[in-house]
């Protein structure tokens, strides 16, 4: 990692998530945290400070004696290690060692160096926590599922190591690590934060990037497909309203619509002396078709505000309290509390349905002849009456479209008092990270289908050499494991094995 203080970036995290870079940590970083830690340790001496010589959360009115201090810290993080639910998967809980490495690297918890240093060969061996998904309420953030990971700096509790789920002890022994020694507060400053909510969210902005990709994608090939017109993703219109998002889809149609012959210009049909009195062919396509940048704009610009505010939040000191070595001061109060992250999740959650939503309108677009006047009621290639196509297909992403609409209910908004009225107002905000990162699963899934559907309709008018370049292009990458389906078989292999396609390549990689 870079000198601190830095501002880790978004490609640094993926290059860690995703091409295995490993975690590397300043001298001046360590020196920072080392000099904040004797600070506080110094300070301390004969003040009250909460989380190191007090009880915590409601309890912070008693005072600890200082042979007990220790104890202290153990006591909370094996209290707390309570999760339930389903398990993390090991890039989530990759994402959130990163976040909670990078918060603790600020120097303004007051831990020990070591803290850090465990956590970067955690990262780099591929050792991870086992961490739930239920547990944090995100007021003193994610208290619980950051406890599993304390749990395991400590040298207690289980993680996953070589595929295998085992005891941290096991693996500790295996690697030559030794457990950290918690001195100070180094309990509370492990487990106060936003990093669970905040490492999710950060997998689920590169997640919702390529799925819009995608859908950006689909859209302009739907288009091709049934040869609308150009103006709808001019530049000329979508300039006329300001709205950056709109604008940036647009350009992305134009530039993957790039020499197509199967688009239509309006003044070479319609912008000319005409003597029909009724139009067999639509002066104006569906919404679901000539609103692309409109529908998609908003969800582009809301995700880029979700990133914004996720890189401020794990650049942050989300800890209580705040120690400042330079000051020579202590600051209490509440920078633990996750709303700034459960609002945008929520954000991103609304506007990832509202993406399955269009592209499950388009879908039926596809299915009914009625409607695209071109393709076989459900793309079917076998003989209809006797044949389904990709009839069976859609329920599903019909199903899995309206499940996605009951879960874009707000989180952010569904605060319960707990901790005897200690924490009165809560965030939610991991429950609305991984709600949210169940929608964008579910909208890849509504994808895939629309996906196979389109290579069908391709299949099906014989013009790919009509096709733009880059159209043409990803739709053969398609082709390659995407069949033509003209005798009806279970579809579910081919759903799940497109999910996949699409999850883990960008249409910008074709």
């Amino acid at each position: 990692m870079p000198k601190a203080p830095y501002s880790f970036s978004f490609s640094e995290f993926k290059a860690i998530i995703f091409q295995q870079k490993e975690v590397e940590i300043a001298e001046a970083t360590l020196q920072k945290m080392e000099e904040s830690f004797k600070f506080l340790k110094s300070f301390a001496e004969d003040k009250v400070i909460y989380g190191v010589n007090t009880g915590f959360g409601p309890m912070a009115q008693y005072k600890i004696p200082k042979e007990s201090l220790k104890d202290l810290q153990y006591n909370l993080i094996r209290s707390h290690a309570s999760g339930t639910g389903n398990i993390l998967a090991e890039d989530e809980v990759k994402a959130v060692m990163l976040a909670r490495l990078q918060t603790l690297s600020l120097g303004k918890s007051g831990i020990s160096s070591e803290v850090i240093l465990i956590m970067k060969e955690l990262i780099n061996r591929e050792i991870y926590p086992v961490i739930f998904e239920h547990g944090g309420v995100g007021a003193s953030g994610d208290l619980v599922q950051l406890a599993h990971l304390a749990l395991v700096l400590i040298g207690e509790g289980e993680v996953f190591y070589k595929g295998k789920r085992t005891s941290t002890s096991e693996v500790f022994k295996a690697e030559n690590l030794t457990p950290i020694p918690i001195q100070g507060r180094e309990g509370l400053a492990l487990i106060n934060g936003t990093s669970v909510m905040t490492g999710i969210g950060l997998l689920n902005f590169y997640y919702a990037e390529r799925l819009l990709n995608w859908s950006i994608f689909t859209s302009s090939l739907l288009n091709e497909l049934v040869s609308a017109y150009d103006d709808h993703f001019s530049a000329e219109l979508n300039e006329a309203k300001l709205h950056q998002g709109q604008q940036e889809v647009a350009q992305q149609m134009r530039e993957l619509l790039s020499g197509s012959q199967l688009i239509k210009k309006r003044e070479a049909h319609l912008y000319k002396s005409v003597e029909e009195e009724f139009f067999k062919e639509k002066v104006q396509e569906y919404y679901s078709l000539r609103c692309v940048p409109q529908i998609l704009g908003p969800i582009k610009d809301t995700y880029q505000n979700v990133l914004k505010v996720l890189l401020n939040e794990v650049n942050s000191a989300n800890d209580n309290p705040i120690v400042d070595a330079e000051k020579q001061q202590v600051y209490h109060g509440g920078n633990f509390h996750g709303d700034y992250i459960s609002l945008e999740m929520d954000k991103m959650r609304l506007a990832t349905t509202k993406l399955s939503m269009l592209v499950e309108r388009q879908l039926n677009y596809l299915m009914n002849a009625k409607l695209n006047d071109t393709f076989p009621p459900f793309l079917n290639h076998g003989k209809l009456g006797l044949n389904f196509g990709m009839q069976g297909a859609q329920f599903s992403a019909v199903s899995t479209t309206a499940e996605n609409q009951t879960l874009s209910n707000s989180m952010y908004i569904h605060s319960i008092s707990n901790n005897n009225d200690n924490q009165d107002i809560v965030s939610m905000g991991t429950n609305a990270a991984t709600l949210t990162k169940r929608v964008i699963n579910n909208s890849f899934e509504v994808l895939s289908v629309q996906v196979i559907s389109l290579v069908q309709a391709a299949y099906y008018l014989e013009e790919v050499e009509k096709l733009a370049p880059k159209t043409r292009s990803i739709l053969q990458q398609l082709q390659i494991f995407i069949p033509k389906i003209e005798e009806d078989q279970p579809l579910y292999s081919l759903i799940e094995e497109t999910t996949h396609y699409l999850k883990n390549h960008d249409s910008y990689e074709n």
